[in-house]
């Protein structure tokens, strides 16, 4: 059974279970659900802790399988962690994870708590993985930069503190994302600093920006929902940040060329009468990617994909060191200009359709 960190804490007071599988990749919010797992059970007589991370092929997985199944030898109630951070168990512990959890499941005298990073829907569909679904699954979900405001205001009420009303407060809240985007961690200490810094009540703008650092840590493949979703200045945020951190500028260009190359495969693939969501799908393209694909295309001509394909393998030779007459020698400035080159056509009404 899923359930989100949100309902956790009244499941809790509802009872507790035996087994737990946390799964997400926001490293804060996985471990304040497991911190509340770990509270709920220590007042209910779970003293005694055992822990295991689960490295390399020789990894002990009879280890593990006899601490859920063994009483403690110091207390009469016992925890029994086990994390995967590759979210690949092998197939030796893919079999162990089953036992595991049919070992876990009615066992009052073990909680047993399972750590996992996010699964590809492959990974979820596997038999270890529906085993431990037949307990309880705590799905972390990733704080999305367009939730990430919201998500700060939480934060801020849950210590009394709180923005401006209206547009000024807005404005502060974005000013905030944009500051601690990709970064959850330091959002949350940049928070607590607030706390430290000033009494509860509202905040003003001013305090706001005096205070909160710039922590934001881009993905390159977050870099292409921006672009294709016109968002300019995150956009120029982005590759400057991405620059600053030392990514290879091959990577950026490759993310930017596959999605252009994408919509010249989706887009041949509606010529020959395919219908657009089964295009999308071979071409594996889902969420909000799908949404930012159905926009274009239906503003697309086929010469502006062709000029975006010419323009991406100009700036693949500029990437690895070659010169053209036509573009920035600088390869991150010429991977700007590309990328505004797609981002502008989002948000551009302009663009004839064919």
């Amino acid at each position: 059974m899923q359930i989100n960190p949100a309902q956790l804490n009244a499941h809790l007071n509802k009872g507790l279970k035996s087994l737990y599988t946390l799964q997400g990749d926001e490293p804060l919010l996985v471990q304040e659900a497991l911190d509340l797992i770990r509270a709920t059970a220590r007042s209910q007589g779970f003293t005694e802790r055992d822990a295991y991370t689960v490295s390399g092929v020789h990894f002990n997985w009879g280890e593990v399988l006899a601490s859920v199944s063994s009483l403690s030898l110091f207390a009469d109630k016992k925890i029994m962690e086990l994390r995967i951070p590759t979210g690949k168990p092998g197939k030796e512990g893919s079999t162990a994870l089953q036992q595991l959890a049919e070992q876990a499941r009615g066992n009052d005298a073990t909680l047993t708590l399972v750590i996992l990073p996010r699964l590809d829907k492959a990974a979820r569909a596997s038999a270890w993985f529906l085993a431990l679904d037949k307990g309880m699954t705590v799905e972390v979900s990733t704080v999305e930069r367009s939730a990430l405001p919201q998500w700060i205001a939480l934060r801020l009420s849950l210590q009394g503190q709180r923005v401006q009303a209206g547009e000024a407060g807005q404005h502060t809240l974005q000013f905030f994302a944009d500051r601690v985007e990709g970064n959850l961690l330091a959002a949350h200490q940049e928070i607590q600093k607030l706390a430290l810094l000033y009494p509860a009540g509202e905040l003003s703008g001013e305090q706001i920006e005096k205070a909160v650092l710039n922590v934001a840590r881009y993905d390159v493949f977050k870099l292409s929902d921006a672009v294709l979703s016109g968002q300019a200045a995150r956009v120029q945020r982005m590759l400057d940040g991405l620059q600053a951190e030392g990514e290879a500028a091959v990577l950026v260009h490759y993310t930017l060329s596959e999605d252009i190359r994408a919509l010249k495969r989706v887009k041949d693939a509606m010529r020959q009468g395919k219908p657009l969501p089964m295009a999308l799908r071979e071409q594996h393209i889902w969420g909000n990617k799908e949404h930012c694909f159905e926009r274009l295309l239906q503003k697309l001509s086929d010469k502006t994909v062709a000029h975006w394909l010419q323009a991406a393998h100009q700036v693949d030779g500029l990437v690895k060191g070659l010169k053209h007459p036509d573009w920035p020698t600088d390869p991150w400035q010429a991977l700007q200009q590309l990328a505004m080159m797609v981002c502008q056509a989002s948000v551009d009404n302009k663009i004839t359709s064919q």
